[in-house]
């Protein structure tokens, strides 16, 4: 929401985090992925497709 409000309604970043009750630093934050965790999802899906019981 914070983004929204960023981008559709100009409004300021700060204003916007504080509006919606979160840090500035929660609004900067991006994931990063990352290969391992591809890997290690591809194993669960596999497991649990061969390990039905």
């Amino acid at each position: 929401m914070a983004q929204w409000a960023v981008t559709e309604r100009s409004a300021a970043i700060k204003l916007a985090c504080q509006a919606f009750g979160i840090s500035q630093t929660c609004y900067r934050y991006k994931a990063k992925l990352d290969a391992e965790n591809v890997l290690i999802a591809d194993w669960l899906v596999r497991l649990t497709n061969n390990q039905r019981n």
